[in-house]
């Protein structure tokens, strides 16, 4: 057994004729991924080592401590971007490597673009010229939000990194999570990925309380994936793009987890495992833009589906 838990590395190739739904998206990743999510695989489950996560995740860095190179696959070009970072870190993370020097550099530059409250712009305006999805807007003074601020913040919390940009981010970021009214689903998701490692945790249950209330009012989780017209889809979002409870729970440790009943969960859980295509990989949910970033986000959809369906007990062989 390798040391992240894993079993070792195979001897011999997957096959796309075994069934498990851990070999099917072994063959799956084989045959579409980028290097890099090939050795998060490897690292995740088969026993692979985080020094090739990181040799690999080296090549989308730039000298200012950013990120770019179509880390993020709607965004292309060479210019350091909040939510290129922000990938860099959750790779970091996912292999215990999100601290020392490299997230120090990281710090620095996410100081350097962060609004006078110290919240992280989506886009900053010097991607414009490079190819960029056409749904992504780059304007000239983009404001701070929480979509891009609560889960870098969460994630050096999560670390126990300290930087002195952290305290003007996080106070950001609890102004933000306690003043929702009303939002979206990936809003939603970044505010739980805040509050699931935000330090002062009694004040992170209230408001994961008041936003699972919030989530049910407005219906932004499909609770029946068997009547999905039933829960309605946000603006702006793509035909059929609902989010269900294990998107907001993502771990049964996370306090998004308390929105839900078994039964819910139960419900989502079984709609993930069943979402597997038959070339072993989870399809992309969200707007495409066709062909390639659509094609290299499945890989990372696919990753992500797997860790979660692990992280609450399922069988993946």
């Amino acid at each position: 057994m390798a040391e992240n838990g894993a079993s070792p590395l195979p001897q011999s190739p997957p096959t796309s004729g075994t069934r498990s739904p851990l070999a099917r998206a072994e063959h799956f990743v084989w045959l579409t991924a980028r290097v890099l999510e090939q050795r998060l695989f490897a690292f995740h489950f088969r026993g692979g080592a985080a020094d090739p996560v990181e040799t690999a995740l080296d090549a989308y860095r730039n000298e200012d401590g950013g990120y770019a190179h179509a880390l993020e696959p709607d965004l292309r070009g060479p210019v350091s971007q909040p939510l290129h970072t922000a990938h860099a870190l959750r790779v970091l993370d996912a292999v215990g490597r999100c601290g020392g020097q490299r997230v120090e550099r990281m710090c620095r530059y996410l100081t350097s673009v962060s609004t006078s409250d110290g919240a992280l712009p989506a886009i900053r305006p010097s991607q414009r010229g490079y190819p960029t999805a056409p749904f992504v807007p780059v304007v000239d003074d983009p404001p701070g939000e929480l979509l891009a601020t609560g889960p870098v913040v969460g994630l050096l919390h999560r670390n126990e990194v300290w930087h002195a940009w952290l305290f003007r981010a996080t106070d950001f970021c609890w102004r933000a999570v306690e003043s929702l009214t009303t939002s979206h689903p990936y809003e939603v998701e970044a505010a739980v990925a805040f509050l699931d490692a935000a330090p002062d945790r009694p004040r992170a249950q209230a408001a994961a309380d008041r936003l699972g209330r919030l989530v049910r009012e407005q219906r932004l989780a499909a609770l029946d994936p068997d009547d999905l017209d039933a829960y309605p889809v946000s603006p702006g979002y793509a035909p059929g793009e609902h989010h269900f409870p294990h998107d907001y729970a993502r771990h049964p440790h996370s306090l998004a987890r308390a929105w839900f009943t078994d039964d819910e969960m139960t419900r989502s859980l079984d709609f993930l495992a069943a979402a597997q295509d038959e070339d072993g990989g989870w399809p992309v949910r969200w707007r495409r833009w066709a062909p390639a970033p659509a094609l290299e986000a499945r890989p990372g959809v696919t990753l992500e589906a797997l860790r979660t369906l692990r992280a609450y007990g399922r069988s993946l062989d």
